[in-house]
């Protein structure tokens, strides 16, 4: 069994990335039911929680059927980090995690997230520091190095552990990649195989599919996965995957009733928690993977994204279901 502290995740968990106005509770809730054994929160600035910056304290949300869960955030200064720790501790999530991993400039140049690969030295003081603070399992969540010329994922996973972080996450990106190429797991592997590593390392990154979670399984031998840009408006990966693990076998795509059924159930909440014009707009990037695939939608994802009206949104979704699945029907006779 796969374990963080005392916090149990089975023998082969898959975990939701924490990612910026994606991993929210309305999402989380939809990726908790098709089987994600482990969420994270929304990356949340330090700064943000201890000047009581409203969208920062909100993302500090979190619910026990979600459990268990960790509250992802991030920050460069030690007495700021240390504060806003003590604040995420009093929200109780299952776990702390430290984001060492966000590539975006306006982040990573004022040496946070991926911006502290930079200075080893300072990641680990700051996050013993952290650790000393809170009696919450502290976890990381970071990156193979700045560039090419500095990985040194193998070194940094092994001094963490031993300052008393508990389990990590690597994506298998430098910062300077961003997004782009393909993720080298071969690393992570190389931390996993570390003769010195008991804590848990999780891969991240390229997992889109029940066929690549099951192969870097087995080649790269990791104790789990995080999925991120795969889930998005896609959080049956999730059940995808565990099916595909325990028979061979894919499963068949979700009906049309099933994708309909879950964004309207996500905009739902999303307007309950963030308010109408917030969760108008953040629900947003889910449709397109909601409905890829389906012949013609265009007209109807336009319809989706740029009205600012819940009605008319529900409206669309109506009749999405309405056309598609009589072709469904169709197709099935």
């Amino acid at each position: 069994m796969v374990r963080i502290g005392d916090v149990n995740l089975g023998e082969f968990p898959l975990l939701l990335a924490p990612m910026e106005d994606v991993s929210d509770p309305p999402f989380r809730a939809l990726c908790k039911e098709q089987g994600a054994d482990m969420m994270y929160t929304e990356f949340i600035s330090s700064d943000g929680l201890i000047h009581d910056a409203a969208s920062s304290l909100q993302k500090l949300d979190i619910y026990d059927y979600e459990r268990p869960i960790g509250i992802q955030y991030f920050g460069a200064q030690v007495d700021s980090m240390v504060k806003a720790a003590a604040m995420v501790a009093a929200a109780n999530p299952d776990v702390i995690d430290i984001n060492y991993g966000c590539p975006v400039a306006k982040v990573a140049c004022k040496m946070a997230g991926a911006g502290i690969l930079q200075d080893i030295p300072k990641m680990i003081a700051l996050t013993e520091a952290i650790i000393r603070s809170t009696n919450k399992p502290v976890t990381v969540k970071t990156r193979l190095g700045w560039d090419e010329q500095s990985i040194n994922i193998v070194e940094v996973a092994e001094r963490l552990q031993d300052i008393g972080v508990q389990a990590i996450s690597i994506h298998g990106r430098t910062r300077k990649q961003m997004y782009k190429g393909v993720a080298d797991w071969s690393w992570i592997a190389k931390v996993k195989e570390n003769p010195r590593m008991h804590i848990p390392v999780f891969g991240n990154g390229d997992i889109d599919s029940p066929a690549k979670a099951k192969e870097y399984r087995a080649r790269y031998g990791v104790d789990g996965i995080m999925i991120g840009r795969a889930s998005i408006g896609y959080p049956w990966i999730f059940r995808e995957i565990k099916h595909y693990f325990s028979t061979g076998e894919l499963l068949p795509p979700p009906t049309v009733a099933e994708r309909v059924d879950a964004a309207r159930r996500h905009l739902r909440h999303a307007i309950e928690w963030k308010g109408e014009k917030l969760g108008v707009l953040e629900t947003r990037r889910h449709y397109t993977n909601y409905f890829r695939g389906f012949p013609n939608i265009k007209p109807f994802r336009t319809q989706l994204v740029t009205t600012d009206l819940p009605s008319d949104i529900f409206a669309t979704l109506d009749e999405i279901e309405a056309v598609y699945s009589e072709q469904e029907n169709l197709m099935l006779v």
